[in-house]
């Protein structure tokens, strides 16, 4: 039997990343201010992949159950992490141009950002979706952010310290 990294609470590897989602989808920069958002939008595409079979997959969330966790990666592997304000709205989105051009139906779903456990400086957020009500299985997706705000942590603060302190003793 192969061992399965664990981390916190949750293997790691029951969450293969599959899915295609897409944060704050009106905000180019991605970024997240956790003194200024309350909320946090996340758009998740059909996604196709391999499966553990190798048989090609497709991952539909406008068909599959709201069971959705948001956040970083250590706090949704530590079993928690934000979990949508409702189940999501349904809506037509276009990529491509000319013939290349397609339109699909993809999940908007709403998240608090007080639950996500990000700190300042995170640059990536995890999308989990639960297979089933154990929240053990299922599928992830990334995507890169920005996050701004928060409290400091101890580092930035000594580092604060630090430069006041030299500042100072110039005088």
């Amino acid at each position: 039997m192969a061992a399965v990294p664990v981390f916190g609470g949750v293997a790691a590897a029951h969450f293969p990343v599959e899915l295609d989602i897409h944060v704050q989808p009106r905000n180019e920069e991605n970024f997240v201010d956790l003194d200024e958002h309350d909320r946090v939008s996340v758009v998740v595409h059909p996604s196709e992949f391999l499966n553990s079979d190798g048989k090609r997959e497709t991952f539909d969330p406008t068909e599959r159950d709201v069971r959705y966790r948001l956040g970083s990666r250590s706090t949704l592997d530590d079993g928690a992490g934000a979990r949508p304000t409702d189940d999501g709205e349904v809506t037509e989105t276009t990529t491509g141009h000319g013939d290349h051009e397609r339109t699909t139906e993809v999940l908007t779903l709403t998240f608090p950002v007080e639950q996500m456990g990000l700190g300042r400086g995170d640059d990536t957020i995890w999308l989990y979706w639960e297979r089933d009500a154990s929240g053990e299985h299922g599928s992830s997706g990334t995507d890169t952010v920005s996050v701004y705000g928060g409290t400091p942590s101890s580092r930035e603060l000594q580092e604060l310290l630090r430069r006041w302190v030299r500042l100072w003793s110039r005088y």
